[in-house]
């Protein structure tokens, strides 16, 4: 949808479009700053889970909106960065169990989230070898678990454990289990082919 200066603009309207009475300037600029700082990781966040990125986006508006209301009625928090990803997966999730939702879950591929890093200087071979491992590391993310996966993504945006448990409303024991279970199975795979 929107991003930078005019994604900061219509976030800047939004707020103002949903306050009944003027908008304080502090709440404002606190949510458009962390709008600027997490918009880029959360439509990751939520592309991986199955969504596509217009519909990201959208998910993204409502999180802020959100969070401009919230704290605009006083509540604070000790993580404002777990909640915003725990509100966004639990709009995603809506999204997804709406009847009337256009979405089609599918599983996204690591690679349309992430972006390839090849090197330019490299040969045929190392090129080839390195896709063929990228090959096997993808198909280990794609077999983990529902919540390893969730886990393993929230950890690469830079999410600590207690914020990733906050996000998915699970035990920070759950949370460990799960990024020990899913960095050992990656570990392995790396291991044998020698990355």
């Amino acid at each position: 949808m929107r991003n930078g200066v005019a994604g900061t603009v219509a976030m800047m309207t939004l707020f103002s479009g949903q306050a009944s009475e003027p908008m304080p300037s502090e709440i404002g600029e606190e949510v458009v700053g962390l709008f600027e700082q997490f918009r880029t990781p959360l439509l990751r966040y939520l592309m991986s889970l199955g969504l596509n990125a217009q519909d990201g986006e959208e998910v993204i508006q409502d999180v802020f909106l959100a969070l401009f209301q919230h704290l605009k009625k006083g509540k604070r928090g000790d993580n404002l960065r777990g909640w915003i990803f725990r509100v966004a997966h639990n709009l995603a999730l809506k999204q997804f169990r709406s009847a009337n939702s256009r979405i089609v879950r599918a599983s996204v591929p690591i690679d349309e989230v992430q972006s390839e890093i090849v090197s330019c200087a490299a040969t045929p071979e190392e090129v080839l070898g390195q896709t063929q491992s990228q090959e096997r590391i993808q198909a280990i993310i794609q077999a983990l678990p529902e919540l390893d996966k969730r886990c393993l993504y929230l950890r690469a945006e830079g999410l600590r454990y207690r914020e990733i448990a906050d996000a998915l409303g699970v035990s920070l024991g759950s949370v460990a289990n799960s990024l020990e279970r899913a960095i050992g199975k990656l570990s392995r795979v790396r291991e044998r082919a020698g990355v």
